[in-house]
């Protein structure tokens, strides 16, 4: 008799992670730009809510000088008394609510146009931006050059505020998952190792986060200003986008400066 033919070998099956892999990975092009706005608009709340402080001294001021005019004249005396303690604060706080709504506009709303072009073979993540195709989006590379021999305010700014925020962003993401474990396991492990325990979990999401979605959300800021400086000739490229810079550019120096505290995770 002729010798059998070895049979052949059953496929492999999938185990459950790899199928729920695949199936959240499916999904990618809906919650990617999801997360991206959704960081960029945490750092910048965290960042709106360190300047409350300084817009009610603000308006203290201009009150104060509003005072001194209308106190001069008898006619115009009682008009000290219109704006109280009270009024200023929800004037600070309306102010800071629509600083902090402008700036969801200029540097959240670019991050729903994230798309990812697929590689044409496997590669990490930033290889693949760093060397994409030139019918794709622009890389890294081709952006960083253009940004030194076409510099605009919006090519530099917008980036620069996307960063910051999105650290501070992270930053939020950090503290709160800190302070739930700390809370959570202090009475289990006791203070100090569960202290320990919520700052390496909380520098591991921290870096996670960044990682995953700071580095995208920055580059997508740096294409949209790209793309936005491109379609407008000579210097009407340089002026483009200068209001939302004035917007931002307060806002990342909060988020740099106040929000983004790195070093508190390693005290």
């Amino acid at each position: 008799m002729p010798p059998r033919p070895p049979s052949a070998a059953p496929p492999p099956s999938s185990s459950f992670v790899s199928d729920v892999s695949r199936l959240l990975g499916a999904f990618r092009w809906a919650f990617m730009p999801l997360g991206l706005l959704a960081l960029v608009a945490v750092g910048v709340h965290a960042a709106a809510d360190t300047l409350d402080d300084r817009l009610v001294s603000m308006v203290d001021r201009v009150d104060a000088a509003f005072d001194a005019l209308v106190g001069r004249y008898d006619l115009t005396a009682s008009w000290v008394e219109w704006v109280s303690l009270e009024t200023r604060t929800r004037i600070a706080r309306a102010l800071a609510l629509t600083w902090e709504l402008a700036a969801d506009l200029v540097l959240a709303l670019p991050a729903l146009g994230y798309r990812e072009a697929a590689a044409p073979r496997p590669a990490e993540a930033w290889r693949a931006a760093l060397e994409a195709r030139e019918d794709e989006a622009p890389s890294w590379r081709t952006l960083w050059r253009r940004c030194l021999r076409q510099p605009t305010p919006m090519r530099w700014l917008r980036p620069l505020a996307t960063a910051a925020v999105v650290v501070a962003g992270a930053c939020a993401v950090a503290r709160l998952l800190q302070g739930t474990v700390y809370l959570s396991w202090r009475e289990l492990m006791g203070d100090g190792a569960a202290d320990v325990a919520a700052r390496v979990l909380a520098l591991a999401s921290l870096v996670g986060v960044l990682a995953s979605l700071g580095w995208r959300a920055v580059l997508r800021n740096l294409q949209h200003a790209d793309a936005a400086c491109a379609r407008e000739p000579g210097r009407r490229a340089f002026t483009r986008g200068l209001l939302g810079c004035a917007v931002v550019a307060p806002l990342a120096v909060a988020a740099a400066l106040d929000a983004s505290p790195l070093l508190s995770f390693l005290r």
